[in-house]
Formats: C-alpha cells, structure tokens, sequence
C-alpha cells in the first residue's frame, strides 16, 4: 500500500466510525420513539432492551451506511485540502482520481456489507424485532399498587390499599373485590385493617397476607328466588391468606412463523420467488376473466352413454322391446293418436327485410320473445359483470403486493448502490469546499441524504400508483445522483469553482453599457 492510500485510509477511520454511529443512534431514536408507549410501563427488564435495540439497529444499517459514507467523505477531502495536503498532491503530479483510490475501494467494500446485509442478516433481525416487540405489546403492565388507587392488573380481583409503608410491603385499609364466582356469588368483598404484600424469591408468585378484616358474600339468586329473602354472609378473621401466580405478567415468546411470510423479513431469494408467484397468480386471474365471459358462448358436445353389457341391461332392452312392440299393435290398430314429439320452444328470428334496415338486435325477432330475451340479456350481463368485478379485485391486490414486493427486493440494491456513488459526491465537495470537521460536512451530507430519502420516497409513491415499474422506482434516486456526482468530480479534478459567476458579471456590464448609451441623460 501506498504512502497515499494509508494517509487517506488512516484518516478514513475515526470520521467513518464517529459519522455511522450517529447516523445510527438517530435512526433507531427515530424508530424507537414510535413504540416508546408501547414499550413503557411493562416491566421489561434491561437485556430485553438492550436485545431490541441490537435487533432495530442492525435493520437500519441500509440507511445509516449511505450517510456514514458521505460524511467520512467529505470531512476526509476537506481535512486534507483545508491543510493544503491536496494541493500538495495535485502539484506533484497525482490526480485527483489517485487519491481516491483508497476511498473507492472502501466504498465498493461498503457496498458489499450493505449487500449481504439486506439479503442475509437484516430479513433475520428484522424477524426477532417484531416478533419480540410483539411480545412486549401482549406483556401486561408490570404489576404496581399505588395507595389510594384502584388496581384492576389481575383477572376479575380489583385491589385497593389505603396506605404503604416505606419499605413497600406493609399496608393498611386493604380492600379486595373478587370478580371471579359471578354466578354463585353476586358480591363478595374484602375490607381488612393491615397486611403485607411480598412476591416469592423466585418472583413466581405474589401473596398478600391480610389481618383483623372482614369478608362480605352475598350469594347470587337466580329465578323466582330472587323475590324472597336470601342470606347476606359476613365473616370476620384475624389472618387471611391470598396467593396470585405470577405468570400472566411474565414476557411469553410469540411464534415467529406467523411473521416469516412478510416481505419484509424474506431475503432476496425469497422476494424473486414471490413476485414469480405473483405474476403466475395474476396471468391466471386474467385467463379466468376471459373464460368467466366465454363460458356461456360455449357448446358442449352431449357425451355418448356408456354402454352396460351386464346381465341387467340386457333384460332391461328385452323389456323395452317387448313393450315398443305392444305399443306399435295399439298404434296400428287405432288405439293410439300421433302425436308430435315436445320440442323446447326457443325464440325464432324473424328477418323478413334487409339487415341494415333494423334499428336495433332484438327487431329480428318476433315480439313476444323479445321481453324474455331482455331479462335473459340483462341477467347474464349482471353475472357476467359481477364476476369480471371480482376477479378484477383480485388481480389489483396481487398487482398491488407485486409492486410491494419487488420495490422491496430492487431498493436493497439501490441503497448498497447509493454507498458507491456518495463516494463521489462527497469526496469532490470536501475537495471544493475546503473545510473539515463537523460543521460544513453534516450540512453537505444532510442536503444530499435527504435528496436521496425524498427522491426514493416519491418513486415508491409512484411505483404504487402504476406510474412506474419497482425496478426503476428503486433506481432512479440513483440515476439521479450520478450526473451530480459526475459534475462534482470533473470540478474537483480541474480545480474549478463550483458556481462560476464570471458570464453573468460579464452579462450584466453588457446590459449596463447598453442602458448607459441609450439614456446617456440617465449616466450623466
């Protein structure tokens, strides 16, 4: 390695590793503040945390690698031209290109991480996010008795203490409501003077241990027995025991394969198959259209009888003869009238003038058909309609999840891209602007990253409105950034001024000396 390519490399580190880490702790604030209420309050304990936090930052590396590289970037450049170690550079001979070489090896290596990244590591953690995060929204509230306070925490007890000692287990003016024999009992309270309150070693179970109280029951009527008297039970001790178990505050593991289906958490592999599946679904749904409306035009041919060559069958035919026979002596001998055979009676047309000389179909034919055939037209039609409705409902949400999916699977390429490419917007600004640190290389980066989010957002939005395929919704914030890059680099590598003002100074001591001739009393 090259004397250049360590100072550039060596330089790299400490801005890279300091940029990606607030890139990183922003973004997972950003994210971790929308479920701040979800999460409060349960009683989860510190590692949980910690494991979510682990799971939520490792699916925000897309988007914090694109930023990291774009600020490293250009506080490298700029600390190397703000001390004149470019210039110096430039003025033996090495081009700007050379310099960079270090950089754009760093930032195709980059890319490479973001890649596996979003394939293999972030559809995993994604995956143990939601499903712990939803552990945390079916955890009850973490059990807390505040005196004077109504607690309603476990199942059909509602507990009340009037009083807590410091030490947080002696109680007084305890009151208990059991909820839970409703049919046998239509009241049945608690009221006690002191106790105290622990939970076991093992936090398995919480036990309160009341003195010198009274229990009130009254029993639950039901019939024509509610009209008489019934007892009112009042009972009075001096200890009362009452022990909960704990499990229903504990955190229980939901099952993730009811979330291994989502987009989200499928690797790229998968994503392919999906929206191979997704097109076969939707040509499918497509040919049952055509054929829901070519049904009813449809003739099929009546399928020939299949011949029995059994013992029965062949009786049966000697029956059939015998009485066919018995018939034609009737018919012979004038017992029997002939009768015409029952046809269905089918609508006949009726064209008795040229065609081009009926305003509308149902003129060819004869009047008392046509009301019939209306209802007939009208009822197929509604059918038919109904069903191209819902078939084409059908398709529309498929098409709709195949936009999903393949934007989903293309914007993982587009973000392991945008690495490369802020390379190259971002070192040819440190290089112009001439400042390191902190200050001019956030604002830089924050311009351009935001360009990038608001350009990807609208193209989805597109995507999602038909207007554009997932592919090119996914790459056109590239696209869009590489004339910028390119531009930049050519201005860094010729030195020139990123804005130059000189046409239009000389532009505007044109129109002067113009105005000045045409209103020399105005110049006087």
């Amino acid at each position: 390695m090259k004397k250049i390519d360590k100072l550039v490399v060596s330089s790299l580190l400490g801005p890279f590793v300091v940029s990606f880490g607030i890139a990183l702790f922003v973004l997972v604030m950003q994210i971790l503040w929308l479920y701040i209420d979800e999460i409060a309050g349960k009683g989860v304990s510190i590692f949980i945390m910690i494991e979510l936090i682990g799971y939520m930052s490792v699916s925000m590396f897309p988007l914090a690698l694109p930023i990291a590289v774009l600020i490293a970037s250009v506080m490298v450049m700029g600390n190397l031209a703000e001390r004149y170690e470019l210039s110096s550079m430039k003025s033996a001979g090495v081009p700007l290109i050379r310099i960079m070489r270090g950089l754009i090896v760093w930032a195709m290596a980059t890319s490479l991480f973001s890649y596996l990244c979003s394939d293999f590591i972030i559809p995993l953690a994604t995956l143990e996010f939601k499903s712990r995060l939803t552990d945390i929204r079916r955890q009850k509230p973490a059990l807390a008795l505040e005196k004077g306070i109504f607690n309603e925490d476990f199942r059909q007890f509602v507990i009340r203490i009037g009083d807590k000692e410091p030490d947080g287990e002696t109680i007084s003016d305890v009151m208990i409501e059991n909820q839970t024999n409703t049919g046998k009992l239509k009241f049945n309270k608690i009221l006690a003077d002191s106790g105290q309150m622990y939970t076991t070693d093992d936090r398995r179970y919480f036990v309160m241990n009341l003195f010198n109280g009274t229990q009130y029951q009254e029993p639950g009527v039901q019939g024509e027995k509610q009209k008489g008297a019934h007892p009112f039970i009042r009972t009075n001790f001096k200890s009362w025991t009452k022990v909960w178990d704990m499990k229903e505050f504990e955190l229980v593991s939901s099952d993730k394969d009811n979330f291994a289906n989502n987009r989200a958490f499928l690797s790229m592999n998968q994503l392919r198959a999906n929206i191979d599946s997704l097109a076969t679904i939707m040509e499918s749904g497509k040919q049952a259209i055509v054929d829901d409306l070519l049904q009813p035009l449809k003739r099929q041919p009546l399928k020939p009888q299949p011949v029995r060559k059994d013992s029965t069958r062949v009786a049966s035919n000697i029956k059939i003869n015998k009485i066919s026979k018995a018939v034609a002596k009737q018919f012979q001998a004038g017992k029997i009238e002939e009768s015409a055979p029952r046809k269905p009676k089918l609508p006949t047309q009726e064209i008795k003038k040229p065609l081009d000389q009926y305003t509308s179909f149902d003129e060819t034919f004869r009047i008392e058909d046509r009301e019939a055939l209306l209802k007939e037209a009208f009822t197929r039609s509604r059918s038919g309609t109904s069903a191209v409705e819902t078939r084409q409902s059908q398709i529309n949400g498929r098409r709709t999840e195949y936009v999903k999916t393949g934007y989903e699977l293309y914007i993982k390429y587009s973000y392991a891209l945008v690495c490369f490419i802020f390379l190259f917007i971002g070192a040819p600004m440190g290089a112009i602007i001439r400042k390191g640190g902190f200050g001019y290389p956030i604002l830089v980066s924050i311009i351009f990253f935001v360009t990038f989010i608001m350009l990807a957002i609208l193209c989805k939005k597109l995507a999602e409105t038909y207007l554009m395929t997932p592919f090119w919704a996914a790459m056109v914030p590239c696209l869009i950034l590489v004339p910028i890059g390119v531009f930049l680099t050519r201005k860094a590598m010729n030195d020139s001024q990123l804005f130059s003002t000189d046409r239009l100074d000389r532009l505007i001591r044109y129109l002067r000396v113009r105005f000045q001739k045409q209103n020399p009393a105005a110049a006087s």
